[in-house]
Parts: structure tokens; sequence; C-alpha cells
């Protein structure tokens, strides 16, 4: 395979449309020696340089408004160990493409997010996690990385080396990923609970529900007092499947899920002020459910209707009063919000820039439907959030900078340090990594 190269292009957005560019070139590299010569040349030239995956993230943290680098020549698996479980995948691989490639070895990822269209790369290098509260986000599954630095210099950092810590969770500042080695576990189904609550209910034992299950998240319907609650259990790969039929699920997840509630969002967006009697329609419709599937089936769902989205990570202790200063600023400010509160929880890890670092972590995530007129809604739960020192999620929608993340990350100057090893003449910045990161 050799470079694709293709000059002065066109309009480039991100999936929520929150971001756009028109780089002045895109590279598609057929392999690392041929992505190092681009770096390489874009450091004499004085260029910047930055790699693309899906374009899921919210913010602008891959936005290339000079080389665009895109990893679709670089996919695949490039080795799987089915005894230690150590797998090794090119950067640019999805999500989605995993499952497969796994399933001859008997493996999967220990956990997931709730959504597979993004690069394995893209996805660690912003903090993508699921929920659990013995599992970490999907960078605590890395055991290798393989990038090119600012320097055009091949680097390889494995298990042991103290500053895979740094490089596991890179936001794109140290290089561009060409692989990255997990450690994956034997292949899994889980049993999915799901079943309308309350948000007391749902709220007072957030901590009881995550600490007994294996995943737990919840999700809250603003305006209504109705949460729809998860409760997943992993389970050997031998369980029989069961519940309800594909047809049933396409109905519930597809038919229901995407396209009536974007519908529905579509009319809220026009008449904000129907948006409560709505939320208690939806709320009342809601009905339990059990399932046994393979686990990527159950954690992964599927997401049509175009949003924005910020998700701040707070100490799992603070869930409960974040979640009830937040309803209560939404009644106070009158604010009419059409899609639901999205509530999971991961362990603590010691990835220098992770949310979760040092602590054990909720997550709260609030959505605008991508058709909603502005309003403050965002700026008012960010406000909640910083109280409680939050730590947002570096692909979603947020205000902070490096100064404020000084403050909150006690490893933030240990990456900062990588970043000047790695990158010394900032060949991987943007507006966005300046912002939280600094010069």
């Amino acid at each position: 395979m050799s470079t694709k190269t293709m000059e002065r292009q066109g309009l480039w957005q991100n999936w929520a449309r929150t971001e756009q560019v028109r780089p002045t070139e895109v590279v598609s590299p057929g392999s690392i020696d041929d992505l190092a010569q681009v770096v390489s040349q874009a450091r004499a030239e004085r260029r910047r340089v930055k790699p693309v995956g899906a374009g899921h993230s919210f913010t602008g943290i891959a936005v290339a408004p000079d080389i665009q680098v895109s990893l679709e020549q670089l996919r695949g698996l490039v080795s799987a160990d089915a005894l230690t479980g150590e797998v090794t995948l090119r950067a640019g691989t999805h999500l989605f493409e995993i499952p497969d490639l796994l399933a001859p070895y008997g493996l999967a990822m220990t956990n997931l997010g709730d959504v597979d269209r993004q690069t394995i790369a893209g996805a660690t290098s912003t903090g993508t996690h699921g929920t659990g509260r013995e599992f970490g986000g999907i960078a605590t599954q890395i055991t290798g990385v393989r990038f090119i630095d600012g320097t055009g210099n091949d680097v390889h950092i494995t298990a042991g080396d103290p500053r895979l810590a740094g490089a596991a969770l890179g936001l794109g500042a140290l290089g561009v990923l060409t692989e990255i080695t997990l450690r994956c576990v034997p292949a899994f189904k889980m049993r999915a609970v799901e079943e309308p609550s309350t948000f007391e209910e749902s709220v007072s034992r957030f901590a009881d529900n995550v600490d007994a299950t294996d995943h737990h998240e919840f999700y809250w319907f603003p305006h209504t007092d109705v949460t729809l609650t998860k409760f997943n259990t992993r389970l050997s790969l031998d369980e029989p499947d069961t519940g309800p039929s594909a047809v049933r699920r396409w109905v519930d997840d597809e038919l229901l899920a995407n396209k009536l509630f974007g519908a529905v969002c579509a009319l809220q967006s026009r008449v904000p002020s129907v948006t409560p009697a709505l939320n208690q329609v939806s709320a009342r419709a809601l009905s339990a459910r059990q399932y046994v599937a393979p686990a990527h089936e159950v954690l992964i769902s599927s997401r049509n209707v175009r949003f924005r989205e910020m998700e701040y990570a707070v100490a799992l202790e603070a869930v409960p009063e974040t979640l009830r200063e937040i309803r209560a600023m939404i009644e106070q400010r009158g604010h009419r919000v059409s899609f639901p509160i999205e509530v999971r929880a991961a362990a603590a890890d010691d990835l220098m820039v992770s949310t979760a670092s040092g602590r054990a972590s909720g997550y709260i995530a609030v959505h605008r439907y991508v058709g909603d007129r502005p309003d403050s809604y965002f700026d008012d739960v960010e406000a909640i959030m910083v109280a409680h020192e939050g730590r947002p999620h570096w692909g979603k929608l947020h205000t902070r900078d490096a100064a404020y993340f000084a403050r909150v990350y006690p490893r933030f100057g240990e990456f900062l340090a990588l970043r000047d090893q790695f990158d010394p003449d900032r060949v991987f910045a943007n507006d966005y990594l300046t912002r939280v990161l600094g010069e």
C-alpha cells in the first residue's frame, strides 16, 4: 500500500456537526513508514498534522486545519494470542470490527462503551469508557502502543514502561498511533435486565447497585420521576441466548429508540413547550425486559438520532448530590430537555489524564438534540460539575482549560512533560489541545 494524498479538500464535519474544518491536505498512509515520512516532512516545513478517526468526538480534539491523516489503510488485526489474551490491532480499526476479529481466538474486549463507530485509536485517546465498578475505561485495557512522534520517530511503549500511563490515553498530543495492544478476556455473554424505576430510587441506590452488579447504569427522563435502569451480568459463553426475538429487539432499539424518538425530538425542538408532556408519555411507555446475548450486543446501542453531548466524571460518592442539583436547576431555570440524562460508573485507574485517574468515578452525561435552539443548559450543568471538581470527557463538549486541569488532575504535569518529550515542536497541536494543555 502507498500513501494516498488529496489536496484542497472539501469541508470535514464531525458526526454531531459541532466541528468543521477544510484541511489543506488529506493523506491516508499505506504503511507506518509512510506515516513517519508525512510527519517528518511536516515538521521540517513547520506544518501541523492531526489524525482523524470516525469523527465521533463532539469537541475539536481531531480538527485538522492543515494536514489531516486518515488511518483507513491502517486497520485490522496484527496478532492475537488466545492463551495470554494479548491482541495487537492497527490503530484505524473500528470498534465494531473487533468482535469478528477476535472471535476465531475465543476472545473479547473486557468492556466497551455504548457506541462502537469509533476507531480504537480515537476511543482510547479520548478516554471512552463503559460502566462497571470493577472496570476502567477502554484505555485501561492497553498493554502497549506504537506511534509516530512529533520528530517522525517510530516509538514502542510496552507494559512496565511508566510512560504507558500517558501514552495509553494520549489525546492525540504525543503522536499518531499506529498499533495498540490490548489485554483481552475469554469471550462472554451478558444477562441484561432493564426495568423502569423512580428518580429517587435510582439515585439513592446508585452506589449499592454499582457495587452489586457487574455493569449498572440508568437514564433519567427530565420533567418526570421515571428512570430506565440497566443491570448487566457477565456470563459464560455457553449460556444460551434468551429473551425477545431479533425482530422485537429491532422494534425496541431501532423503530422506537431511534426513528420514533428522532421524530419526537424534532417536534420538541420546534415546540419546546410540549417537552414535559411528551417526556411523561415516553416515560410511561417504558417496560421491563430481560435477555441474554453476546456481551458486545448487550453493551452497544444504536445511536442514529444526532445530538450534542457533555459528560463529566465526579467522585462516585458525589453522584447523588450532583444529580439532585441538576434536577433542581432544570426546574428553576425552565430548561426543556428532551434527551434523558445518562449515569454510569468506572473503576479508578492510574492513567495520567483519565477522567477516573486516582478515584472511582461516576459519569453524568447530558445531551441536546442537534436541532435544539442554543441555550444555557450545558453551561448551567457544567457549573454544577465544576463545583464538584468534575473532569470532562475529552471528546465531549466543555469549556475547561489547562489551568483547570492542572488543579483536578494530580498527574497533569507528568503528561505535559511527556508531550514536551514526544512533540517538542507541537506538530500535533490544534486549537483544542492548546486550550486544554497549553502552548
